[in-house]
C-alpha cells in the first residue's frame, strides 16, 4: 500500500485544481467570521471584533462565485449572532439589528458585483480562447527539423491578453527547398492583424507555386499595396481613401531560402540583419544592398537582391524583430543581443531561444512594450566530421 505524506497529499490537491473550486473558495472565505468570532470569545469585553464581519460578504464578492458568496453569508450571519450572544456587542440593543441589516444590504452588492465579475471573467476567457485560435491559424508552428537543418520559435505579443501581434512568422515547402518569412508589421497589437495576414497568406500561397525568393518578394510587395488600398477604401465608406493609413503602412520582413543541398540565401526587407551565431562569435549579416519595407517597394526599381549565407555545421542563425533589440530596461539601456548571444554559441536552437527569453524578461522588469518574434536555424555538427575524428583517434591508437 502506497504511503502518502500530508506534503505529497497537498501537492496532488493542489495540482488537481482543487483549491479554485468555488464551494472550496467560499469555505475558505468563510473562515474569517469564523476567526473574528474566536477572537471575540477569547479577549476581553472590552476589544470587540464583531464589528469587522460585515466585511466577509465583500471579501467574498472579490474570491467567490455567487455560490461561494451565498456559503459566506450563511456562515457570517451566525457568527453575528454569537458575537453578540457570547461577546456583549458595544452599542447597546439596536447594534446587532443594525449590523444584520448591513450585511444583508452588503450581501445583496456582493452577489451582484459576484455574478458580473463571473460574466466577465467569462467573456475575457472566450477572448482569450478567440486569440488563440487565430494564433494558430495565423501563425502555423514552425517544423522542429526543416530538410538538414534545426528550427526553433519564439513568439510573444505586447498584448498579453490578446495573445497575438504586429509580429510574424511562416513556413512553406516548395520541391527540394523550404523558405521561412519573419516580418514586422507597423504597429503592434490586434490593430495590425489584416497587415499580419495578408502577408502571411501570400507568402505561403506563393512558395508553394514554385516562386524564387525575388518573386515571393514581388507577389507580397503587390498583395499588401493591393490589400492596404481595399482596407482603406473599407474605411472610409467605399471611397478611395489618401491618408497616412495607405501611404505609410508597411512590413519589415526577411524571406529565408533553405534548400536541401547548397548555401541558404535570404532576401532583407528593411529588418534587422539576421546573427550568425557559431564557435564563440557572433556575425552581424548586414544586406549588401539596402531594400525598404514591404509597401514601400515604389521607392526602388523593382529588384530584390539575394543574399547567399554560409552555414557551416554547429552554426545557428537567428532571425528576430526589433522587439528584442529595442526592448529597455530599468535603466533605458537597450537588450545588447549581439553581446549575450556569445555565451549561449553552442546552444541548440530550442535551448538558444529559452535562454534570450529568460535574459530578455530578466533585463526588462516588466511586461513587454512591443512584440517579440525570433526563429533560429541551426546546422547540426556533421556526422561524417566526427565518424572522421573517431577514425583518425582510432588509427593513432593503433599506431602507438
Amino acid at each position: 500500500m502506497e504511503v502518502i505524506g500530508v506534503p505529497d497529499l497537498v501537492g496532488r490537491v493542489s495540482r488537481a485544481g482543487i483549491w479554485r473550486h468555488p464551494v472550496i473558495v467560499g469555505l475558505l472565505v468563510s473562515l474569517y467570521p469564523v476567526v473574528l468570532l474566536v477572537v471575540d470569545v477569547l479577549t476581553p469585553p472590552v476589544i470587540r471584533f464583531g464589528s469587522l464581519m460585515v466585511a466577509a460578504p465583500a471579501l467574498a464578492a472579490v474570491f467567490c462565485t455567487p455560490v461561494g458568496v451565498l456559503i459566506v453569508i450563511a456562515v457570517t450571519l451566525p457568527c453575528v449572532w454569537l458575537a453578540d450572544a457570547v461577546g456583549r456587542q458595544l452599542g447597546g440593543s439596536y447594534f446587532v439589528p443594525v449590523q444584520i441589516a448591513t450585511i444583508v444590504l452588503v450581501s445583496a452588492a456582493a452577489l451582484a458585483a459576484s455574478a458580473v465579475r463571473g460574466r466577465k471573467d467569462r467573456q475575457l476567457a472566450q477572448s482569450r480562447w478567440v486569440a488563440e485560435v487565430t494564433q494558430r491559424v495565423l501563425l502555423h508552428p514552425l517544423p522542429h527539423h526543416v530538410g538538414r537543418f534545426d528550427v526553433a520559435s519564439l513568439y510573444l505579443a505586447a498584448d498579453e491578453e490578446a495573445a497575438i501581434g504586429g509580429d510574424l512568422y511562416a513556413f512553406a515547402r516548395s520541391g527540394t527547398s523550404a523558405r521561412i518569412l519573419l516580418g514586422d508589421a507597423q504597429g503592434k497589437g490586434l490593430a495590425s492583424l489584416e497587415m499580419v495576414s495578408c502577408v502571411l497568406n501570400t507568402f505561403r500561397q506563393s512558395v508553394r507555386q514554385g516562386h524564387t525568393v525575388p518573386e515571393v518578394v514581388q507577389a507580397l510587395e503587390a498583395a499588401f499595396r493591393q490589400d492596404i488600398r481595399e482596407l482603406s477604401a473599407a474605411a472610409d465608406g467605399g471611397r478611395p481613401l489618401n491618408g497616412p493609413f495607405e501611404e505609410e503602412a508597411f512590413v519589415t520582413a526577411i524571406v529565408l531560402d533553405l534548400p536541401d543541398t547548397g548555401p541558404l540565401r535570404l532576401a532583407n526587407l528593411g529588418h534587422p540583419p539576421p546573427l550568425l551565431v557559431h564557435e564563440g562569435k557572433v556575425t552581424v549579416l548586414d544586406p549588401t544592398v539596402a531594400v525598404p519595407p514591404l509597401g514601400l517597394g515604389d521607392l526602388t526599381r523593382g529588384e530584390v537582391p539575394v543574399d547567399v549565407v554560409g552555414l557551416p555545421p554547429g552554426a545557428t542563425l537567428l532571425l528576430y524583430t526589433d522587439g528584442v533589440t529595442e526592448a529597455r530596461g530599468q535603466d533605458g539601456a537597450f537588450y545588447p543581443l549581439e553581446e549575450r548571444l556569445t555565451r549561449w554559441t553552442a546552444l541548440a536552437p530550442d535551448a538558444l531561444l529559452a535562454a534570450v527569453h529568460e535574459d530578455l524578461r530578466e533585463h526588462v522588469g516588466a511586461r513587454l512594450t512591443d512584440d517579440v518574434a525570433m526563429v533560429a536555424v541551426r546546422r547540426p555538427p556533421s556526422p561524417v566530421r566526427s565518424g572522421a575524428r573517431a577514425e583518425d583517434l582510432a588509427d593513432a591508437r593503433g599506431t602507438g
